[in-house]
């Protein structure tokens, strides 16, 4: 089901409306299936997004977690007077302490979070016409409290995110990241000093049986390397004392129907990555591409001997060289400042929040958001706070 306002005419939201606002029409679609060729249709050379938020992906997340966890579909789509698409937010609607908040499709899985845009739209967007469109989804009739945007990136290709213009903080992570120039020899993306160390420890895997780099391709590689992945992380979480987050199902179907996902260019919607031998999986990353930039997401290594050489940090060598080979402009590692991160990148990407409450509800919700974040973040940045958390969590999983 299709909700609409349209803001022209005599529309309860004609007050949001100027000769400037572009907006004519926002639409609100409860379902995949419906918004799917619209969706799609934002995913061309024309639109600007991220590879979390392309359709298949998001698809996947919605028909397994998503109704897992009892979010409903609430895909906002902006459109001019000529009914050409301007932007699609790609939300969700849950209840959280009994307030209705919409945020972004994908919980905790993808690292940025944002709307997709078409370009010339993105690059001259206005302050009014982003106020236009929080009144637009402010009068429809769902009821919606707060608007809870988490983990947008600043900048997305070089072009600034029009939704940082409504976000308030910084989130509770960076999100480290390296730059690379296209057409540069390997040994200027990763330093001579690093490359040297760990092809001294892959000497040692080498001379395992079968020992390659290689990335799943077809449908058997894919489930074949999932097998492995979903014994070897439970118990690589277990020695770290951490919460395994892939041990329900819906969280392994996401995963797998994720990484089954074909992209219109025949990729796959998340790729998977590997060291193997003939014996075992040693290491495995699953990443997102767009052709400029790749995105690694959930992974894991060995809990054999093999674990000693750094299989985690060979095989982001290769991923690295593989893609800049290919031409990407960078890469990230995903939010927070783990040391193996540190070995590569030597920059952090800013991400902010925005909570926006659109009800007397929803001010106190946002409020409560805001708090927690900055709370989150402040701990994090601080030495003395963080290892005290660190010993309350491993107590309580004790």
């Amino acid at each position: 089901m299709t909700m609409a306002a349209a803001l022209h005419g005599s529309d309860t939201n004609t007050q949001a409306h100027s000769a400037s606002n572009r907006i004519a029409r926002v639409d609100v679609v409860r379902t995949m299936s419906e918004a799917e060729p619209r969706w799609r249709a934002f995913e061309g050379p024309d639109y600007l997004s991220t590879p979390y938020q392309r359709f298949v992906l998001l698809d996947a997340w919605q028909q397994t977690l998503g109704k897992h966890e009892g979010a409903s579909p609430f895909i906002v789509i902006a459109s001019d007077a000529h009914d050409q698409p301007l932007l699609l937010l790609p939300l969700v609607i849950c209840r959280e302490n009994g307030a209705k908040v919409a945020r972004f499709m994908g919980g905790k899985h993808p690292t940025f979070n944002m709307a997709l845009w078409r370009r010339d739209f993105a690059e001259t967007v206005t302050r009014a016409e982003l106020d236009a469109l929080v009144s637009a989804i402010r009068g429809q009739p769902d009821g919606v409290d707060v608007l809870a945007f988490a983990q947008q990136p600043q900048r997305w290709q070089n072009i600034l995110n029009p939704l940082a213009l409504l976000a308030g903080q910084p989130s509770t992570n960076a999100c480290p990241m390296m730059t690379m120039t296209p057409g540069c020899k390997a040994e200027d993306r990763i330093s001579t000093s690093t490359r040297r160390r760990l092809r001294n420890k892959e000497r040692k895997l080498q001379s395992l049986p079968g020992y390659r780099y290689s990335v799943a391709a077809t449908d058997a590689d894919i489930n074949r390397v999932l097998d492995a992945f979903f014994i070897i992380k439970p118990q690589r979480m277990a020695l770290s004392k951490l919460p395994d987050i892939f041990s329900d199902e819906a969280t392994k179907a996401f995963v797998r129907d994720a990484c089954l996902a074909k992209l219109p260019n025949g990729d796959r919607a998340i790729e998977l990555h590997t060291l193997e031998c003939d014996s075992e999986l040693i290491s495995v990353f699953s990443c997102v591409a767009d052709g400029e930039r790749f995105s690694t997401m959930f992974n894991t290594y060995t809990i054999s001997d093999n674990a000693r050489y750094s299989p985690g940090l060979i095989l982001l060598r290769y991923m690295i060289d593989h893609f800049g080979d290919r031409g990407y402009r960078s890469v990230d590692f995903g939010v927070g400042s783990d040391e193996y991160k540190l070995t590569f990148c030597k920059e952090d990407e800013p991400l902010l929040d925005a909570f926006i409450p659109l009800t007397a509800r929803g001010k106190f919700a946002a409020l409560g958001m805001s708090s927690l974040t900055h709370a989150k973040r402040l701990v994090k940045h601080n030495p003395a706070l963080m290892h005290m958390a660190q010993l309350l969590r491993n107590a309580i999983s004790r």
